[in-house]
């Protein structure tokens, strides 16, 4: 992972700091050489250099909003010329050292362990030439060469980890700021996603989640450069080895699935190398386009429940990588958890909310509307005793309004309750519906059902039931129409539900999706929704004056 801006900001000021405290170690090192005019020249470079670096300390104080910084090419041509003017190796391991610290920070402990090996040889063979040790003291000078190198060497690797730490510290930190309960599930899943994307540089970004409750595994899918809100595909769990593989534990990366391709892994629970890797099956790789994968798992309730996948990374993906991306899982997986148990508990919360103000309705204003009826009745049947027909029949159409106005609050209070619907009850219902609205309205209505047999999740039954009622209750209040068709159909893969009639259509011509319908603010909202929860594909199709068609296809598998 790389350094972001904020972490680079405070490398350069430990490698600004650092400078100074290792140039005056080397000049109290050279301060305790014999004197001569050799040393008396190093020693007023490292004066020069030591003032310069304080210099520099103030100079960035002042340009720490331009994020300016002294290049470490001239730290290293400041080095040089040291090694050439001192007449002693002695003074120079320290500016040697700062090097390395310096390099491992900027460039990386793979960049800098070469220089750090190129350097030690320099100044051991430097010593040797000055004479500090024998040419046949091949043993010391040998292990002079290796401890030189071993100190560069973890000086930089000190300096490398430092850094790779921090930004791991601050891409957590990053992540976990797109983790907020306020700012909703899709919206938060569209911010980790992307960054894990923009992080990993893979083209895609998936997390799949496994739900027991639903009997769903409901899919995000987040392409680079992507900005739209992020909608579930809901997938039936016969796609669960397709998607997330025979086994949960194993952690995964495919760099070529050509052939018998070439890819890792290891067994999440104790580290353990699997050696026959699981493959996604053909058809997933040809739907989304896979040539290359990074896969873990997360948990929840301390058992496997989802998986992160990252596709197409734009170089070949390292084991550094795949253990990046669990440690991530295994960071995240406490976050995610709360967000879906709290869309559950908001689902449930809604229920009871519907459950309270339909019994709410039916206690207080329903009552009082029954006996607003009974009085006007009474009074009817009084004032038709006293002969006067006009005040007998402004009583009848105030008590036929208050008839209608209660019906129809009825019906508002049978409509909040939540349902609870089962396949096998699902025709059943809405038969009972046909039923009610022929006797209730003008319109003549024909369901057509291919099928008594439904096998659908109850969750999917029971949106299905309410998108065929409040379809239903919209074309009577706002349609126009004398006729409706509703069908209901069901094959091994779908379930199909299709609303047509001959009233007045929407306000637009055509045929569209819901997405497009979302994105030109048309169509009914709460028909979209509850078509999206269930994983459906609504399509609306209007001709104003002619009608109207709604149709709903639910994935069953």
């Amino acid at each position: 992972m790389s350094a972001y801006q904020t972490d680079r900001s405070h490398f350069e000021r430990q490698i600004l700091f650092a400078r100074p405290i290792f140039v005056l170690l080397a000049l109290l090192a050279a301060l305790e050489q014999p004197s001569s005019r050799q040393e008396r020249r190093s020693v007023s470079f490292l004066i020069a250099y030591l003032v310069l670096a304080l210099v520099i300390t103030q100079i960035e104080r002042l340009l720490r909003r331009r994020s300016w910084h002294l290049p470490l090419a001239f730290d290293l041509l400041a080095l040089g010329y040291f090694m050439f003017i001192s007449p002693s190796t002695v003074p120079v391991w320290f500016p040697y050292m700062f090097i390395c610290y310096a390099a491992g920070i900027r460039w990386g402990f793979d960049l800098t362990l070469p220089l750090a090996g190129a350097l030690s040889l320099t100044l051991v063979l430097l010593t040797a030439v000055k004479g500090e040790i024998h040419w046949m003291r091949v043993v010391a000078w040998l292990g002079l060469t290796a401890a030189t190198f071993a100190g560069g060497a973890g000086l930089a690797f000190l300096g490398d980890r430092n850094k790779r730490f921090a930004s791991q510290i601050d891409f957590f930190s990053r992540i976990n700021a797109t983790m907020q309960v306020d700012q909703g599930l899709a919206e938060s899943l569209r911010l980790f996603l992307e960054e894990l994307g923009a992080t990993f540089d893979a083209e895609q970004a998936l997390l799949l989640y496994r739900d027991a409750d639903l009997e769903r595994i409901f899919l995000w899918r987040m392409k680079t450069g992507q900005n739209d809100r992020l909608i579930p595909e809901s997938l039936p769990f016969s796609r669960t080895d397709g998607f997330l593989l025979d086994d949960m534990d194993a952690t995964l990366c495919w760099n070529s699935l050509v052939g018998p391709g070439s890819g890792f892994g290891w067994d999440r629970r104790d580290g353990g190398t699997i050696k026959n890797l699981p493959r996604l099956p053909g058809p997933v790789l040809q739907e989304f386009k896979i040539y290359s994968l990074l896969t873990v798992s997360f948990d929840q309730r301390g058992q496997p429940t989802g998986r992160i996948f990252l596709l197409n990374g734009r170089k070949p993906f390292q084991k550094q990588d795949l253990a990046g991306l669990e440690s991530i899982a295994q960071h995240i997986g406490p976050a995610l958890e709360n967000i879906f148990l709290l869309r559950h508990l908001r689902a449930r919360a809604i229920e009871a909310e519907r459950s309270r103000i339909a019994r709410d309705l039916h206690d207080g204003i329903l009552q009082t509307l029954l006996s607003i009826e009974i009085q006007l009745d009474v009074l009817r049947r009084k004032v038709l005793g006293a002969g006067t027909e006009q005040a007998v029949n402004a009583l009848a159409n105030l008590q036929q309004t208050v008839k209608n106005e209660a019906a129809d609050l009825r019906q508002t209070v049978t409509d909040l309750r939540p349902l609870r619907v089962q396949s096998a009850d699902l025709v059943d219902l809405m038969r009972g519906f046909a039923e009610r609205y022929r006797n209730e309205s003008t319109i003549a209505l024909d369901l057509l059902v291919d099928s008594t047999q439904l096998r659908a999740p109850d969750r999917v039954c029971r949106e299905i039931f309410q998108i065929y009622r409040e379809a239903l209750n919209n074309i009577k209040k706002h349609a126009k129409a004398s006729h409706v068709v509703v069908k209901l159909s069901q094959d091994d893969s779908r379930l199909v539900l299709v609303v047509d009639d001959n009233g007045e259509g929407f306000s637009f011509a055509g045929r569209f999706t819901a997405d497009e319908l979302d994105r030109l603010r048309l169509g009914p909202i709460s028909i979209k929704e509850r078509s999206r929860t269930v994983g459906g594909i609504l399509t609306v199709e209007s001709n104003p004056g002619h009608g109207a068609r709604l149709t709903i296809e639910v994935p069953l598998g």
